[in-house]
């Protein structure tokens, strides 16, 4: 999919590393001018790029970065609110403070992320486009990480929200990801036999790339998605296959056979 957005400006949260990365390459490369912002400085690569550090969990620092992109570039056009993520912990005995910090940055970041930016959309004559980056963990039963999946949950429903309240001048939409694969994967799927094993699993037989979400993001930044907001555009590969057909391994051909 080809997108010319010369002249737009883009925010990407949690943009120096996996996908965040991957997602402010592609922008720069559709012609965007790209800030990104995360909790510590970038490395190589990313390090060329205009950045802005901040702790997005504080309402003022989500509010400071949005300020900061304006003031480099004059105005914003889209964020991609995609800074999140939690490590495993058992539901029964991870802390309160735990708990606390994954929905902060899984969900309340994202909104104040969303308040400020709006705030500098909505009087553009242009509007503006806000993305959330979603999870499969908010559309189904997440053990080993229940909160992640709480509030990515409730980000579907923040985006739909949002999106009737700021209508018509700010869209906003969520693409819910699958299993994806980046450098981090092996934290979650073991070594390359485990991803494989995942991979096999999916209908699409293989993981989610960084670069099926980056055009997804794409999409939805450009002037072809004009209509559309409060949509969720599931980037997952057709899902996860339910258990009852990898349990039972059902022999369709021979039921029609059959009939």
């Amino acid at each position: 999919m080809s997108v010319d957005l010369s002249g737009r400006v883009v925010l990407v949260t949690g943009g120096t590393k996996g996908l965040g990365h991957a997602l402010a390459e592609a922008f720069r490369g559709a012609g965007a001018d790209v800030m990104t912002c995360a909790r510590n400085a970038p490395t190589g690569d990313a390090a060329a790029h205009p950045f802005v550090t901040a702790d997005l969990r504080d309402a003022e620092a989500a509010a400071a970065a949005v300020a900061a992109t304006v003031e480099r570039f004059g105005r914003l056009d889209v964020v991609i609110n995609n800074a999140g993520g939690s490590p495993p912990g058992d539901a029964a005995t991870v802390s309160p403070r735990f708990i606390e910090k994954i929905v902060t940055l899984n969900l309340l970041a994202p909104f104040y992320v969303a308040q400020a930016a709006h705030g500098v959309m909505s009087q553009q004559a242009e509007g503006g486009a806000i993305i959330n980056i979603g999870s499969l963990s908010g559309t189904r039963p997440s053990p080993g990480s229940a909160a992640y999946g709480a509030a990515k949950a409730g980000l579907a429903n923040l985006t739909q929200t949002l999106a009737m309240e700021w209508a018509p001048a700010v869209r906003v939409n969520c693409v819910t990801v699958g299993y994806l694969e980046t450098e981090q994967a092996g934290l979650f799927f073991g070594n390359d036999e485990g991803i494989a094993a995942v991979a096999a699993l999916m209908p699409m037989k293989r993981l989610v790339q960084p670069h099926d979400v980056a055009q997804a993001c794409l999409f939805l930044a450009s002037p072809a998605a004009s209509y559309i907001t409060g949509a969720n555009l599931a980037v997952h590969g057709g899902g996860e296959v339910p258990p009852f057909l990898t349990a039972v391994k059902h022999d369709y051909d021979s039921h029609h056979a059959e009939i």
